[in-house]
């Protein structure tokens, strides 16, 4: 099975976002990620629209429609009514919800699901009834997941940024591995697909996917937007997929 790749294009917004201009376009990007064989578009809009815009939102959903029939949009972020509101009015194939408070430069932690679950479980039934896909963002900890299916949630989405940020530290890189493939484990066994992201690159995934080889999706926007730098967009989701596909 092929862990399917979906781009994030957060970095791109945020680029766009330096200047009172159109370009980059995120659009026309997520199309030549699109063309280069991803799966999938991820959007994580916050309420400063530092990066992804409200703006952006259903022009994505309208790209996705009109020229890429079964592709996933995927839209994550803190649960606010706003923010559920906008999912509903684009209606994306997978909604993944982060723990995020709005002033935080980027996810940096799961959901604590054992303090948490009730909370969200009204919300997952909500995005559910509308026929959306949930995945809530976990840390690493087997023991946190058993509460997430009381959630209600489909899928969880792995934080692997500890794992990631051992790339000049092998010993601590296992380690880190073992945690995200223990919690799959015992998600997988409890009936929830796994999701992972968060600064994944080229030269971390195939060990990631070798631990959990049953992974659904990865997310990127970071690591692939800065390998677009040097190659292009096309080029870095086909580096990307060269690693998930072999």
């Amino acid at each position: 099975m092929n862990t399917v790749l979906s781009v994030n294009l957060n970095a791109v917004a945020q680029l766009r976002n330096r200047r009172d201009l159109p370009w980059p376009s995120v659009t026309d990007i997520g199309r030549i990620a699109l063309l280069a064989g991803a799966r999938g578009l991820t959007v994580h809009p916050r309420p400063d629209e530092r990066h992804i815009r409200r703006g952006d939102v259903p022009e994505i959903r309208a790209l996705i429609d009109d020229e890429f029939p079964g592709i996933e949009f995927n839209i994550e972020g803190y649960p606010t009514d706003e923010f559920l509101a906008l999912c509903e009015e684009n209606q994306p194939e997978q909604v993944t919800l982060v723990p995020d408070d709005p002033a935080q430069a980027t996810s940096d932690h799961g959901w604590e699901f054992s303090s948490k679950h009730n909370y969200l479980k009204p919300i997952v039934a909500r995005l559910n009834q509308a026929g959306m896909r949930v995945a809530l963002f976990a840390d690493a900890d087997a023991e946190q997941v058993k509460w997430a299916t009381d959630t209600g949630a489909q899928r969880i989405e792995l934080y692997t940024g500890p794992y990631a940020s051992c790339f000049d530290d092998p010993a601590g890189a296992v380690r880190q591995l073992e945690l995200l493939g223990k919690t799959a484990d015992a998600a997988r066994a409890l009936g929830l697909e796994i999701n992972a992201g968060h600064d994944l690159m080229v030269a971390n995934i195939p060990a990631l996917i070798k631990r959990i080889p049953y992974l659904k999706e990865v997310s990127i926007g970071h690591g692939i937007t800065a390998d677009a730098l040097e190659f292009g967009m096309a080029e870095a989701v086909k580096r990307f997929l060269t690693v998930l596909e072999n």
